[in-house]
């Protein structure tokens, strides 16, 4: 790993091997910004730091993969780098920019505001709190937002908020309608693009058998990989994430290509959903591993 990627945040060294997962993967999420350099490239060492520093400014807003390209010579091939450095952007699993050589700061920040991609807040710094809060009633804090909603019908961001906690409390057609009826600025926000792909997986158990069921299927028959895809579905709308995920490890670990890749499409649909980043990264390097 390169003393950037040790030290700087979201910055990363990216291989061939990983780069599905950590580089086109990750876009669906947050976009990426390849920089494909070398230890001998000057211009290269120019570029590198005004890179690096805007990764660590805009706070998470995207990621810098970083490809050595004497290392990564495939990578470079598959992506027909001609000169070094050379950057491109990634989002949503494709490549919508990028520039060879070294460009200015600002030339850099405009191709970036261009896809909408601004600084975030920075990180507010975590202090102990010796008193742990308790655990909200979603039933409670839904009827909390319908009072502010009546009080106040303009603010659509309490109606995001609504069908969030909606969807935790299992009334799928009432959060449904309020993510369909968003304005379009609040539609591309990613708790909303979060919220739908929750409301894909309670689509797939609309009519699946409960959830104790389906666990006692797959206790009694581990090769029943269509009862397991319930059951992942089935934990991650209860909130289970790790115990879904797991599920759809299996059966990307049992059968690959179940229905057409069923078990790689559960998995990159349930990354979206999962809050957990940590989470999240371990069962994406699962994955990776897996199928490469």
């Amino acid at each position: 790993m390169t003393a950037a990627a040790q030290s700087k945040p979201h910055v990363f060294d990216a291989t061939t091997d990983a780069f599905e997962t950590e580089v086109l993967q990750k876009s669906l999420q947050t976009p990426v910004l390849v920089d494909f350099w070398a230890e001998w490239c000057g211009p290269c060492k120019q570029l590198g730091p005004v890179l690096e520093k805007l990764a660590a400014e805009y706070h998470g807003a995207f990621e810098l993969a970083k490809v050595d390209v004497d290392k990564e010579q495939q990578l470079a091939g598959a992506f027909q780098v001609r000169s070094i450095p050379t950057v491109f952007l990634v989002k949503g699993g494709q490549v919508l920019d990028g520039f060879p050589g070294v460009v200015p700061e600002g030339q850099i920040r405009e191709m970036l505001k261009h896809h909408g991609i601004e600084p975030l807040p920075a990180p507010a710094e975590e202090t102990p709190d010796p008193v742990e809060a308790a655990p909200v009633d979603p039933h409670a804090e839904a009827q909390r937002l319908k009072e502010e909603i009546a009080a106040a019908p303009d603010k659509d961001e309490l109606k995001l908020d609504l069908a969030l906690v909606l969807l935790q409390t299992g009334a799928i057609a009432e959060a449904e309608a309020l993510l369909e009826g968003l304005p379009a600025n609040l539609a591309t926000d990613e708790r909303a693009q979060r919220a739908r792909a929750r409301l894909d997986f309670a689509a797939v158990v609309a009519d699946a058998p409960p959830i104790d069921a389906l666990r006692q299927a797959v206790g009694k028959d581990p090769g029943d990989l269509g009862a397991r895809h319930l059951l992942g579905a089935r934990e991650i709308v209860a909130g289970n994430a790790e115990a879904g995920l797991e599920q759809f490890i299996q059966m990307l670990q049992r059968e690959r290509d179940f229905r057409d890749g069923l078990p790689r499409k559960a998995l990159i649909d349930a990354f979206r959903v999962v809050e957990d980043a940590a989470l999240v990264s371990r069962y994406r390097r699962r994955m990776a591993s897996l199928l490469f």
